[in-house]
């Protein structure tokens, strides 16, 4: 689907010149989530592996765990009134035998900080729903000099971003620094679920080697969606929530912030970076 931009008439000014001419932007339009029929969520998010996106959403929320779980996505034909689809409208059929959530489109979401829900709550519904355990054994350990590069390896991939400038990336690394995925989407929460859904599409799951970075920076609902897919590190190139420190430090993830060249913070884990220096 040719969808991932879009064309824009723009007026430009630069150094007192004006000129008319087209921009390229990221497309972004909603997409709705149903589970088994029934209307579960709504995201904005740009174009492109909605299916992924889908499934990965569905493991941060504890319903998917393996792919044998799905029995099929499929876009929602006639979505419009006319019968036509928008391809904005994803229906996740579970397999036979997989237990279905009382979902309701008022269900509490714990994932967002205007949730309502107090830290401890939000940090006992991730305990309650997690169906992995951060189980990297032997535990994984990282040179922060192969941390340092990672950032411009994942900018130096943004195909996208190169021609709008407008979207955020996650990509999922090897202990050994191999790129294994990355997707962008205006939402990195959504770049997120869509390497999730990709993993789990592939019987991928859990990530017990991989290290997730994404762009900007790295919030509770990002650290949960590590912790869901049994991801050991995750690093931003930008600050951490404190409640992301927080549930990183009860789960056992490693968080790692300010990741840019050879400097970062390392927040929790701390086990897993190969300090050679009494810290």
């Amino acid at each position: 689907m040719g969808r991932v931009t879009e064309r824009r008439r723009t007026i430009r000014i630069r150094d007192g010149a004006i000129t008319t001419r087209p921009d390229t932007l990221v497309a972004e339009e909603p997409l709705e989530i149903r589970l088994n029929g029934k209307p579960l969520a709504i995201t904005m998010r740009t174009p492109g592996d909605d299916f992924a996106l889908a499934a990965g959403f569905l493991v941060s929320e504890g319903v998917l765990a393996h792919g044998a779980d799905v029995q099929s996505i499929v876009y929602c034909a006639g979505a419009k009134d006319d019968g036509s689809n928008t391809y904005n409208v994803v229906d996740v059929r579970l397999a036979p035998g997989v237990p279905v959530p009382d979902i309701t489109l008022e269900r509490n979401v714990y994932t967002t900080s205007s949730c309502g829900l107090c830290g401890k709550a939000s940090l006992d519904a991730v305990r309650t729903t997690a169906r992995f355990t951060i189980d990297d054994t032997p535990p994984v350990r990282v040179e922060p000099a192969l941390l340092a590069g990672l950032p411009d390896r994942l900018r130096a991939a943004q195909q996208v971003f190169d021609r709008t400038g407008g979207l955020h990336a996650a990509a999922l690394f090897s202990e050994d620094g191999e790129m294994l995925d990355i997707r962008e989407d205006v939402g990195r929460h959504n770049a997120v679920d869509k390497l999730v859904g990709r993993a789990l599409r592939q019987d991928l799951l859990p990530l017990s080697r991989a290290i997730l970075l994404v762009s900007g920076r790295a919030s509770f609902e990002l650290a949960q969606k590590a912790v869901m897919a049994g991801i050991p590190v995750l690093a931003a190139v930008s600050a951490p929530s404190s409640l992301a420190v927080d549930l990183a430090a009860e789960t056992g993830l490693t968080l790692i912030g300010f990741l840019r060249g050879p400097s970062m913070n390392v927040y929790a884990g701390d086990e897993r970076i190969a300090l050679h220096t009494g810290v």
